[in-house]
C-alpha cells in the first residue's frame, strides 16, 4: 500500500455523548455524535488511491469559480473590481496542481478561464493567464444561477480528482430561471461538489444563498462591503485547499423496531440532513457530510426505540463513518464508530437529567429556528410575533454563550434583559444588519467541555 505523507490522510474518531437512561414506557434516544478528522495514519486504502495525489501535497482537487457578472454588479463600479481582485486573490491561494475554471456568471454561464470545456492546471503561468483573462471581466445581462453550478458541474467532472470544489458569488436575486430550475441544478449537482456561497452587498436573498450552500454542503456568508471580499475569498480557497477526503458520509444502523427521528448537524452550523438518508443496506442509511480536512463536527441524532420494561437495555443505534473507495465502492472506516444505548430504569433522577451536550444543541437549533421565524414575522409586519420570538433568541443565544450571534441580535432589538429575553425592536436597523443576522442565524457555538 502506497505511503503518504501524514498530511495527506486524515484519521477519524468518533465519540457519543448521551443520557442512555429511560424512565418505563420511554422511547425517544437522543446523542451529540462528534466526529473529529485529524491528519495523519492512514485509514486503509480508503484514500490512499496513488492516482488521486498530485505530486505529495495534498489530495487532487478541480474548484471551479463562479463570479456574478449581471448588470448589478457595475453598481457601485468598484464591485466588480472588489469582485475581479478577489478572484485573483483565491487564484494565488491555489496549490500547484490544482485544476481549477473561472466561470463568468450571467442569465447564461460563460468559460472564462481556461475555456473550451476543460480546467486548467495550477502554476505560475496559468495562474498568470488566469488573472489576464479576469481583466475582461464586464458587468452586463441577468441572473440564472442553475446555468453556473451545470457549468461547473460540467468542468469539475472531467477531471479525475478526489476532491471538487465550486465557490460561488452573487450580489443579486436568482430573477432569470424559476426557483424550480435552481432546485433542479441544486438536485443534479449535490454530491457531486461542494460549494461555499457569497452575497456580495445587500440586493441578494438570502434564503437562496443559504440553499445553494447548504445543498452543496458548503458555507454560506455575507460580505456587506466588496472590499472585504479579497479577504474572504482567501480564507475560503485556503479552507478548501485544506481539504483531504471528500463524499464522507454519516451511517446510521437502527435495529429492528427502532424509527430514525432525525439526523442534523448541530456544529459548526446547524444543517439538516434526515432528509437526505441513502439506503446502505438492511436497516442502515447514510447522510451525507461532504469533504473533511482537519476538523471537528457535532451532530445530533434522535431516534425511537420500542418500549421496554425497567431493567432492559439495547443498542439503539451505531453510527459510523463511511468513505469512498478508489473502485468506487464505499465501506465503513474500522474504529471509526459509536454507540447509541438505552437503558430504562425506575430511578428518577437518571432517567430525568438531561445530557449537557444534547441540552446546549437542542438550545442551539431552537435559536436559529427563533432567529429566522423572527425575521419572517419582522417583514410580515407582525412586529408582536417578531418581539417574542427575537427576545426569545437573545435569551438563548446568552444563556449558552453564543456572544457572536448575540451581537448581531443586539444590531435588531435593543436588548433590555437578556436572561428573559425582554426586547423591543429596533425602528430602523440596516439591510446589511438584518442580512448578516439570517445569513449567520445558523452558526453555533460549541459546548464548553
Amino acid at each position: 500500500m502506497a505511503n503518504f505523507s501524514k498530511s495527506n490522510v486524515p484519521q477519524f474518531s468518533v465519540d457519543v455523548y448521551q443520557n442512555e437512561y429511560l424512565p418505563e414506557g420511554g422511547r425517544d434516544v437522543s446523542a451529540i455524535v462528534t466526529v473529529t478528522a485529524t491528519g495523519g495514519g492512514t485509514i486503509g486504502s480508503a484514500v490512499a488511491a496513488p492516482h488521486l495525489y498530485s505530486h505529495g501535497q495534498g489530495p487532487s482537487a478541480a474548484v471551479a469559480i463562479m463570479v456574478d457578472c449581471s448588470g448589478s454588479m457595475d453598481y457601485p463600479p468598484t464591485k466588480m473590481r472588489n469582485a475581479r481582485d478577489a478572484t485573483a486573490a483565491a487564484i494565488d491561494t491555489l496549490r500547484d496542481g490544482v485544476h481549477f475554471a473561472v466561470i463568468g456568471g450571467t442569465h447564461v454561464a460563460k468559460e472564462v478561464y481556461p475555456g473550451g470545456g476543460r480546467l486548467a492546471v495550477a502554476d505560475a503561468t496559468t495562474r498568470d493567464q488566469a488573472k489576464q483573462a479576469l481583466r475582461k471581466l464586464s458587468a452586463g445581462g441577468g441572473t440564472a444561477i442553475g446555468t453556473w453550478l451545470r457549468l461547473a458541474d460540467r468542468l469539475l467532472s472531467s477531471a479525475d480528482v478526489a476532491i471538487r470544489h465550486g465557490i460561488l458569488l452573487t450580489d443579486g436575486r436568482n430573477e432569470h430561471e424559476s426557483p424550480e430550475d435552481l432546485k433542479a441544478a441544486l438536485d443534479a449537482c449535490a454530491g457531486r461538489f461542494t460549494c461555499d456561497a457569497r452575497g456580495v452587498g445587500t440586493d441578494w436573498e438570502v434564503k437562496e444563498v443559504t440553499a445553494i450552500a447548504s445543498a452543496l454542503l458548503g458555507t454560506a456568508d455575507i460580505v456587506a462591503d466588496p472590499a472585504a471580499l479579497a479577504a474572504d475569498f482567501t480564507q475560503m480557497m485556503e479552507t478548501a485547499m485544506g481539504k483531504e477526503v471528500a463524499d464522507v458520509a454519516l451511517r446510521l444502523w437502527t435495529p429492528v423496531g427502532t424509527a430514525v427521528k432525525f439526523v442534523k448537524q448541530v456544529a459548526p452550523t446547524v444543517e439538516e440532513l434526515t432528509d437526505r438518508r441513502t439506503e446502505a443496506g438492511p436497516r442502515a442509511g447514510d447522510y451525507p457530510t461532504g469533504s473533511w480536512g482537519d476538523e471537528s463536527r457535532d451532530y445530533h441524532v434522535c431516534v425511537e426505540v420500542p418500549a421496554a420494561n425497567v431493567g432492559q437495555e439495547m443498542l439503539a443505534a451505531r453510527v459510523s463513518l463511511v468513505v469512498p473507495q478508489p473502485d468506487g465502492s464505499t465501506q465503513p472506516l474500522v474504529g471509526a464508530q459509536g454507540l447509541v444505548r438505552a437503558v430504562w430504569t425506575d430511578d428518577m433522577v437518571a432517567s430525568t437529567s438531561i445530557n449537557p451536550q444534547v441540552a446546549h444543541y437542542t438550545g442551539q437549533a431552537e435559536l436559529a429556528q427563533a432567529i429566522q421565524q423572527g425575521l419572517d414575522l419582522r417583514k410580515a409586519g407582525d412586529f408582536d410575533g417578531a418581539t417574542a420570538k427575537l427576545g426569545r433568541a437573545v435569551q438563548l443565544a446568552s444563556a449558552s454563550g453564543n456572544a457572536d450571534t448575540a451581537k448581531l441580535l443586539s444590531k435588531v432589538v435593543d436588548v433590555v434583559d437578556a436572561a428573559t429575553g425582554t426586547v423591543r425592536l429596533k425602528a430602523k436597523v440596516t439591510e446589511a444588519d438584518e442580512m448578516t443576522l439570517e445569513t449567520r442565524s445558523t452558526k453555533t457555538v460549541r459546548v464548553k467541555k
